[in-house]
């Protein structure tokens, strides 16, 4: 650890292109992120009348989006403005920390409802509801923004998006647990278990061949991004975990930091990818609302494919 000693997070830097291939993707995700956001809350909220557990959860999925989206300009700015290191970053981060967390987690509650739904379609009918799903998100939003206050607080703006020491703590092993492995857990066994389902729906039901295949598409292609989007960041939590544990050197302390840079940028991304699902969504309920209905155990089936469209 002497190493580590004399070297801080204050003797480096990101590098000059790390920082300018950030600045580049943070205008691109704000450019198309804002144009896809507005859209799924136009969407949401003019052309989908019925309140279902889906709308609300995908309806707080955007919000948090559009939180993220707004504050993306600020940080673009505090790429080349280090000076700038006060109350302001400080809160711009804490937006940052909220609403990407409640991003990961609706995730993991629309999986859950998905699977409920059609694993369990009877006690669905009861225990799931439009107005628990919005406690649920309510409680959500109210847990991750004291937990955010309670961690903000302690800090010193002058360490404002970056890690302020080179000492390994529990609480980044207890980061990477709730903030990423639990809900990869539930999100990957719920939807391991809807594709299950999903394919005995196919062999027996040939009339929804397109929907449900469509719905399985939909499933693998939201595992595929929630990984592709969030897997090299906490990977790089854990790495620099290790790291800090061995003890790191300056050029190490500045690999980590360019990764970081990089894999927040790809992190972000997620607010963009977000509204693709959005769109598949929609039409996908849409398609199952003009099915015909001819028995009860039909609509119950479209109700489930429904689900899993979101």
């Amino acid at each position: 650890m002497n190493e580590s000693n004399s070297c801080s997070v204050t003797d480096v830097e990101v590098n000059r292109h790390v920082r300018l291939t950030e600045f580049a993707l943070y205008i691109l995700i704000f450019s198309f992120g804002a144009i896809f956001n507005a859209l799924a809350l136009w969407v949401f909220f003019c052309k989908i009348k019925k309140w279902t557990e889906t709308r609300v959860y995908a309806i707080n999925l955007v919000f948090a989006d559009c939180f993220i989206i707004c504050i993306l300009p600020f940080m673009a700015y505090l790429i080349w403005n280090k000076s700038v290191r006060d109350e302001l970053c400080q809160f711009i981060e804490a937006m940052y920390f909220i609403n990407m967390v409640v991003s990961i987690y609706i995730v993991s509650f629309i999986s859950i409802d998905r699977y409920i739904a059609i694993k369990y379609p009877l006690k669905a009918r009861t225990c799931r509801s439009p107005s628990k799903a919005a406690l649920l998100c309510g409680l959500l939003w109210i847990s991750v923004i004291i937990g955010a206050t309670l961690r903000f607080q302690k800090r010193h703006a002058a360490f404002c998006f970056q890690k302020d020491a080179t000492i390994p703590t529990a609480q980044t092993l207890l980061s990477i647990f709730f903030v990423f492995t639990l809900p990869l857990a539930t999100l990957t066994f719920c939807s391991i278990e809807i594709i299950r389902n999903l394919k005995r729906q196919l062999k027996t039901n040939s009339l929804e061949e397109k929907l449900i295949q469509k719905a399985l598409y939909i499933i693998y292609a939201n595992l595929i991004v929630f990984l592709i989007c969030f897997l090299p960041a906490y990977l790089g939590i854990l790495f620099r975990f290790i790291m800090e544990y061995i003890g790191p050197s300056c050029f190490l302390i500045q690999v980590m930091m360019n990764f970081f840079a990089l894999t927040r940028c790809i992190a972000t991304s997620n607010c963009c990818l977000d509204s693709v699902c959005y769109y598949f969504v929609t039409k996908e309920f849409q398609e199952a609302i003009l099915q015909p209905k001819s028995s009860t155990e039909k609509t119950n089936q479209t109700q489930s494919l429904q689900i899993n469209t979101c």
